[in-house]
């Protein structure tokens, strides 16, 4: 199994609250993570039928026959959420740090029952596919960025040898049949599946809901409701514009990106590293896999991402605004081997409004080494590992 980086923290929680929950898609690697942290813990998971029932049909008696347990980890928590309420009676009745450990893959239905039940009582953390830090733990990282993004970042690809383009068709078949008919109910599956490959096609672009309402044929509440559902499950993120009155017009659109790019890419039917290599939409996939990048490196920290991105009028813009301690640090994501004087006029632009220094402005690229530029630095997308 890969270490991962979230293991002190999700320990350091569980010292201070009684149930973590970890949310995150499926298959990011939540259940191993929890049991390779908590070993003594009692495994069961709410995926499993019969465990369901069982919970399900005597709640009480359920807990009861665990009372003498280390702890319970409780996997795919979001099948049975009621549960959550006799949880907060036990905590209440004897405080015991770290006892419940709560896995999800679907945010909105674990949030609004956690929410409710578990307020003060809970410590939640995030965990996505993996990091470019993680793989470099793991000894994993390629020495192209083609192949880290062809292959995506979830675990079971890596450790079990999967042929990525197999292992992703076989997730979205998965993600549709197990999440979406549970969420809510679709007279048309086939149509949700097209909605979710085109946007894909627009990975890296300015959210046009007209656009998508057109191309896919459906309403735009059902527009926005599917994309909620998207973003709730760990598919999609909106990298949303940052406001600051600079004395410009600014973008005020989110742009739409992938949590993991190896499934992007399964969706946009790119098959090999070659294709991808020429591939229309490469730029947006390199740019969606390093701040996707950047989010994980926020929530293996135990932090929520701070991350926006920022365009005036069409023409001058900045990929990436990381907010890191009291600095807004300007990033240009570019997905090229070679530097050109073009890549620093965002920067520059941004320079003139903010005064934002050299040595705080960053452009990562696709080449293998660190540069040295007077306008800002450069960074090989290998080494953005820790850049948060």
């Amino acid at each position: 199994m890969y270490k991962r980086e979230m293991g002190p923290i999700l320990e350091n929680l569980a010292t201070k609250y009684p149930a973590v929950v970890i949310l995150g898609p499926r298959q990011s690697g939540k259940t191993t993570l929890a049991k390779l942290t908590f070993p003594k813990h009692v495994y069961l998971t709410l995926e499993d039928r019969a465990t369901r029932e069982r919970a399900a049909v005597d709640p009480k008696g359920f807990f009861e026959s665990y009372r003498n347990a280390p702890g319970i980890i409780l996997d795919e928590f979001q099948n049975l959420p009621e549960l959550l309420s006799y949880i907060q009676i036990i905590i209440d009745e004897q405080y015991r740090p770290g006892y419940f450990i709560l896995t999800g893959s679907q945010n909105f239905l674990m949030m609004s029952s956690v929410s409710q039940s578990l307020a003060g009582r809970v410590g939640i953390l995030t965990l996505l596919p993996m990091s470019i830090s993680e793989f470099k733990l793991n000894n994993l990282l390629p020495a192209q960025a083609d192949k880290s993004i062809f292959y995506g970042g979830y675990p079971r690809i890596y450790y079990q040898n999967f042929d990525p383009v197999v292992w992703y068709s076989d997730y979205i078949e998965t993600y549709v049949e197990k999440d979406i008919r549970q969420i809510m109910k679709l007279s048309d599956i086939n149509l949700f599946r097209k909605f979710v490959s085109l946007c894909a096609g627009r990975i890296g672009q300015t959210l046009s809901l007209t656009s998508l309402s057109n191309d896919c044929g459906i309403s735009l509440p059902t527009v926005k409701s599917w994309l909620s559902l998207l973003e709730s499950s760990y598919i999609i993120f909106l990298l949303q514009p940052y406001y600051e009155n600079l004395g410009k017009r600014v973008m005020k659109s989110p742009k739409l990106y992938f949590y993991d790019t190896g499934l992007a890419c399964s969706l946009l039917s790119i098959n090999s590293e070659l294709q991808l290599s020429t591939h229309y939409l490469r730029g947006g996939l390199f740019e969606s896999f390093i701040i996707s990048d950047l989010f994980k490196q926020f929530y293996n920290k135990g932090h929520r991402p701070k991350i926006y991105f920022w365009q005036e009028s069409h023409r001058s813009e900045i990929d990436c605004l990381v907010f890191k301690e009291d600095k807004i640090i300007p990033v240009e994501i570019k997905a090229g081997q070679t530097i050109n004087q073009d890549f620093f006029k965002g920067l520059e632009m941004w320079a003139e409004l903010t005064g934002t220094k050299p040595f705080d402005r960053y452009i990562v690229y696709g080449g293998p080494e660190d540069q040295t530029w007077p306008k800002a630095q450069v960074i090989s997308w290998q080494n953005i590992s820790d850049f948060i």
